[in-house]
């Protein structure tokens, strides 16, 4: 369950988790960051540099990047979970949360509802399904070539991979469990997003104690790529305040 990493800047740590299908790539504007923290981006067990194969639970998940924070000197970082990445974070601050020194979910929820059309496409015919995962996943005020990117990471991880993402996405359900968090929360929800809509952030935001929703215009699922700037903004404050 081993993951690669890759670190840059100095200061206090945050670790970056992708979401379904994912890679390192998804967080590419928050290099920026380095700046002014030090960022740890994480490819996913089966994704991206990591190789292998991917698991098919959220739990499993978990466990690799608890022992990715505890054998590289992570302890007390922010945890930053995108979509399925935010479900990691969510699980593993409910775990471990002396291990982190908050959260910053972004285009996530409680619960992570998956189309069965996805979920039975993805299988049957890889290209087309991925095609509109990303018709889904990006405001349509978004440029085609960054839609596309987003296209050719997601087509870059194995088809086995990212059936076993969604399904551990559709049976995940924290609805409960967030009540309980008790960590410095940050929430980023991308206006447009038709995969975890905003009502999954508002819940979030409502059920975690002292949470900070920003809801960003003009983006959707993959926020962090579609409006970098308001996203390493809304997460620089953050972490200063703190």
């Amino acid at each position: 369950m081993g993951i690669y990493l890759e670190r840059y800047g100095k200061g206090e740590k945050v670790l970056f988790l992708h979401g379904a299908g994912g890679s390192t790539a998804s967080w590419y504007f928050q290099r920026n960051l380095q700046a002014v923290c030090e960022v740890v981006f994480a490819d996913l067990p089966g994704h991206g540099k990591s190789g292998r194969e991917g698991l098919r639970d959220i739990a499993d998940y978990v466990e690799s990047v608890r022992l990715a924070i505890t054998e590289n000197g992570l302890e007390g970082c922010y945890l930053a979970g995108h979509s399925m990445g935010g479900a990691i974070a969510i699980s593993l601050a409910l775990s471990a949360p002396r291990l982190l020194s908050g959260l910053v979910l972004v285009a996530t929820g409680a619960r992570l509802k998956v189309f069965p059309q996805i979920l039975e496409g993805i299988l049957a015919d890889k290209e087309k399904t991925v095609r509109a995962i990303m018709g889904f996943g990006f405001s349509k005020k978004t440029p085609p070539d960054l839609i596309e990117r987003g296209f050719a990471e997601m087509m870059a991880s194995p088809k086995e991979v990212i059936h076993g993402d969604f399904s551990a996405c559709s049976v995940i359900d924290l609805m409960e469990g967030v009540k309980s968090l008790d960590l410095p929360t940050l929430i980023i929800a991308g206006a447009d997003d038709a995969l975890t809509p905003l009502k999954y952030s508002e819940y979030l935001n409502r059920e975690i104690k002292g949470s900070r929703l920003a809801v960003i215009r003009d983006a959707g699922h993959m926020v962090m790529l579609e409006k970098p700037e308001e996203t390493n903004r809304t997460i620089e404050a953050f972490i200063a305040r703190r």
